[in-house]
């Protein structure tokens, strides 16, 4: 685990917590943020869009019955699918990296009651590698399986199965892209570089897009006091990624919502 540095309240003033996944995930974690007695600002770092083109999304989902197993990469991927197949399914096998998976599902009606639900069983560390751990591959050899996903993203579970002989077919569900930086969004982030805050951060790729974001201020050393902030992660390779850009204040948490609140209550 990273080495972390905490920055104390100013004038007994606890630091900002910058939420900043995409906004349709941002608000139940802002509203238990807020219960800790917090501030939480939301500045989403990643925008979910639909497919331009949702025929054949719709048209892969209207027949499920020749899968053994439904793999969702995300909760966006269950957002998604749900939306465009919102009659689904209870009879085929889920698998998902992470407990917002695992809630994302229970928002549409699919729990362990009713539903067979793989997930990573170590909550210090859920990706696609941990579950891969849980299936059984055996099992699967030469049997269907469905990857839900964005339009780009990693490929190790896919490749993974079709190395243990499974048949693999990926899905796109959705597209992910970086918010303009209007003028509203360049004002906040200038403000909130002017202070040293809690930023909440759950994906390699919104770290990135965040410090692109900090290069195009018109402020003097921004990158260098972004560089400063308080980076609170869910998972080793984004920690890993914050280090190699530079960041030096990180802290890294277990999987799920309970592990950032508890980063943040154990620094307040």
């Amino acid at each position: 685990m990273p080495d972390t540095v905490v920055h104390d309240a100013v004038d007994g003033v606890l630091n900002e917590v910058v939420i900043t996944r995409p906004l349709a995930q941002a608000g139940e974690l802002a509203r238990r943020v807020a219960a800790l007695g917090r501030k939480a600002v939301i500045f989403p770092l990643l925008e979910i869009l639909p497919l331009a083109d949702q025929a054949p999304l719709q048209a892969a989902l209207r027949d499920l019955s020749g899968y053994a197993l439904i793999a969702f990469v995300s909760p966006n991927a269950i957002d998604a699918a749900l939306a465009a197949r919102p009659d689904w399914p209870h009879t085929i096998a889920l698998a998902v990296v992470g407990e917002g998976s695992r809630s994302a599902l229970a928002r549409h009606g699919l729990t362990a009651e009713n539903s067979t639900i793989i997930s990573p069983t170590d909550l210090e560390r859920t990706d696609s590698e941990t579950l891969l751990a849980e299936l059984d591959l055996p099992a699967l050899r030469g049997k269907r399986v469905l990857i839900v996903r964005g339009e780009t993203g990693r490929e190790l579970l896919g490749d993974a199965l079709r190395a243990a002989g499974v048949q693999v077919t990926p899905l796109a569900a959705y597209r992910r892209a970086a918010p303009a930086l209007d003028e509203a969004r360049r004002s906040e982030l200038k403000r909130l570089l002017c202070g040293q805050n809690d930023w909440i951060v759950t994906s390699s790729e919104a770290l990135r897009i965040l410090t692109k974001m900090v290069a195009q201020l018109d402020v003097s050393e921004g990158v260098a006091k972004m560089q400063q902030q308080r980076m609170i992660v869910s998972h080793v390779r984004i920690a890993e990624t914050a280090q190699l850009l530079g960041f030096s204040n990180i802290t890294l948490t277990r999987s799920g919502d309970d592990g950032l609140l508890a980063a943040l209550q154990s620094h307040s």
